[in-house]
């Protein structure tokens, strides 16, 4: 009888599944808070959180019986009908935003997109163009319309991209008012760019940014999928600022595994959308609903917002006073951070996963720690160990 080990496993993967992923050789079978355990009984620490999705880490009962109870009564209905956790999380997530609609779909980049519509519907409606800008650095999604906003690297080989998109750098306020025009509908930026290196958009340009898209009547698109849900201390990251968006696009955290995205809008730019202009199948089934509804719930009933802050806090505090010659940074808020290196951190990456702690590498030289927010002090100190470890044995 085949032992079914990593080997297996891979071998398996690697026959059938499309080799769009470099994925570690390892399976994992199961998971229990912030650890989890590979098909050959190997324990890591899993400082990535599924890449800032299993907010209540892995196992949670509160989550765990609220997919299981709504599994036993209804699954899936379609949008032509209403559903009990649909509603509530409806009312729940514009309660906390304190943003009147919201849309709910799939992922992230389906987030993204319907931003888009919303946006340029609105933008339509008072006369002006359909086009989205974005900032360099940044990540919205890998759809072909995602991918226009993003890095060049990103659309090599997909071809014709979509029009109707431009990119200046982030933080230059003259660079993009010398691209904004009649023909601009939004500005899309995230508040701390996840995959561009955990990068804390400056306060003041923000704020500058709302000002600006205020007097222009242009959109404002804030990307929380990866910062949003308690990841920095906030239950959005934009709350740090003290603004709003027009648009506010959510994803990973808000189901904390269950596949399940967002998109809140002002009234001002969800008046422009008539029936019919879009829609979705999956979007906001009961079943992705009711999860995300017990992770709202949990996060509030457990301070985990504030563990965030606390602990992210702490563990800034505790790199940097390693004082490592290597470390050029650290930075980000709550539990989204960001240790810049004088070297590549994909070895590093593959070190710490070998000595026991899952993270990852960004942006050529960042190793990103977004583990879930209940990971206690006991297991952000071993990573901390593992990562000078890991360092050393490079």
């Amino acid at each position: 009888m085949t032992e079914k080990n990593n080997q297996y496993y891979n071998e398996l993967d690697q026959k059938h599944y499309l080799p769009t992923f470099k994925r570690y050789p390892i399976t994992l079978v199961r998971g229990q808070g912030s650890q989890v355990w590979d098909a050959d009984g190997k324990e890591y620490i899993d400082a990535l959180g599924g890449i800032a999705v299993n907010a209540l880490g892995h196992n949670h009962p509160a989550l765990v019986e609220a997919i299981s109870k709504q599994a036993g009564k209804l699954i899936h209905i379609s949008n032509f009908y209403l559903s009990e956790p649909q509603v509530e999380l409806s009312q729940k997530i514009t309660s906390l935003a304190q943003i009147e609609r919201v849309f709910f779909s799939n992922s992230g980049a389906e987030s993204v997109e319907g931003a888009i519509k919303i946006a340029r519907k609105y933008a339509h409606s008072i006369g002006r163009g359909g086009e989205v800008i974005s900032f360099e650095g940044s990540f919205h999604g890998r759809t072909l319309a995602t991918i226009a906003t993003g890095k060049k690297q990103m659309q090599h080989g997909f071809e014709p991209i979509p029009a109707g998109f431009k990119q200046v750098p982030l933080n230059n306020m003259d660079a993009l008012r010398k691209v904004v025009s009649k023909e601009t509908a939004a500005i899309i930026v995230e508040p701390i760019q996840g995959e561009g290196g955990i990068n804390v958009v400056p306060d003041s340009f923000l704020k500058e940014l709302r000002s600006f898209c205020d007097k222009q009547d242009i959109v404002l698109i804030f990307d929380e999928i990866q910062c949003g849900i308690a990841r920095t201390g906030k239950m959005f990251a934009h709350e740090h600022v003290g603004i709003k968006p027009d648009i506010m696009t959510l994803a990973k955290g808000l189901g904390g595994g269950m596949p399940v995205g967002a998109i809140l809008s002002n009234e001002k730019v969800s008046s422009a959308i008539d029936f019919g202009d879009h829609g979705t199948t999956f979007g906001g089934n009961p079943l992705a609903t009711a999860a995300a509804l017990a992770v709202l719930k949990t996060i509030e009933q457990e301070q985990l917002t504030q563990a965030a802050h606390e602990k992210g806090e702490w563990i800034k505090e505790q790199i940097m006073t390693m004082k490592h010659p290597d470390i050029k940074e650290v930075r980000g808020r709550g539990l989204m951070i960001g240790i810049e290196f004088r070297f590549e951190t994909k070895p590093l990456v593959q070190k710490m996963l070998e000595n026991g702690v899952l993270a990852n590498a960004t942006a050529g030289n960042v190793l990103r720690l977004v583990p879930p927010l209940i990971i206690s002090y006991k297991e952000l100190e071993r990573v901390i160990e593992v990562m000078e470890k890991s360092i050393k044995e490079l």
